[in-house]
């Protein structure tokens, strides 16, 4: 049982990135009927919902779009800035999703950024507690406390990708929606732009049951020492 979980740990979230990465190759090979670029949808999008702030960045790589709230800028990767595709354009609305998301307070991304550095600490430190539990006390009262602790912080980081979830799909909603109200793509491209986002939705899924595997573990591992 526990090699199996340590395989499923490894194997989903390793699917998920096939997947969504095999669905977004397939359709940037798509290009919108009406040629705009990922970064003019996003201009769009952006300004309709008053955001004019907000800057678009290209940056390098592939699939490292985000929003960046500190700084107000959405950047736009390699394979999406100036891409026509319904891939890249779909890629892009979502970005635009999380910047209307904090322009609204929307209570689960405010949530997240509010959990940010207290998952940023848990996930630096849970591992090193672990490790310090199993070699220097174990089998003692002070190694179980770092066990414990290490577990406490790995649940937190959990936590984090739970509530993350709502704010991705929400993001990808708001995207299509947009998308298709906005006639920006045509009623027949928006379910290649719906399977670019499913699939990307899908690795924060595959990644939260490939943490709750290795939270299963570590229980199991903690119970037996």
């Amino acid at each position: 049982m526990y090699l199996l979980l340590f395989i499923l740990m490894l194997l989903i979230p390793l699917i998920a990135q096939i997947n969504v990465k095999s669905t977004f190759s397939k359709y940037s090979k798509v290009s919108n009927s009406r040629g705009l670029t990922a970064d003019q949808v996003a201009r769009m999008i952006l300004d309709s919902n008053g955001l004019h702030h907000i800057q678009i960045e290209h940056i390098s790589g592939n699939l490292s779009d985000h929003f960046d709230p500190r700084s107000n800028v959405v950047r736009l990767s390699d394979s999406v800035y100036g891409q026509t595709s319904v891939a890249a354009i779909g890629v892009a609305a979502h970005e635009c999703g999380h910047a209307c998301q904090h322009a609204e307070n929307y209570g689960p991304i405010i949530l997240r950024s509010k959990l940010v550095p207290i998952t940023n600490i848990c996930s630096s430190l849970w591992y090193l507690a672990f490790l310090i539990g199993v070699t220097l006390f174990l089998g003692t009262s002070v190694g179980s406390i770092f066990i414990y602790a290490a577990i406490a912080m790995f649940a937190a980081v959990i936590i984090f990708q739970i509530v993350t979830l709502p704010c991705e799909f929400n993001a990808s909603d708001r995207a299509l929606k947009t998308l298709e109200r906005d006639g920006i793509l045509e009623m027949a491209e928006i379910p290649h732009a719906q399977k670019v986002l499913r699939a990307a939705a899908l690795t924060y899924v595959a990644s939260l049951i490939s943490s709750i595997l290795q939270l299963l573990r570590l229980l199991a591992s903690a119970r037996r020492r």
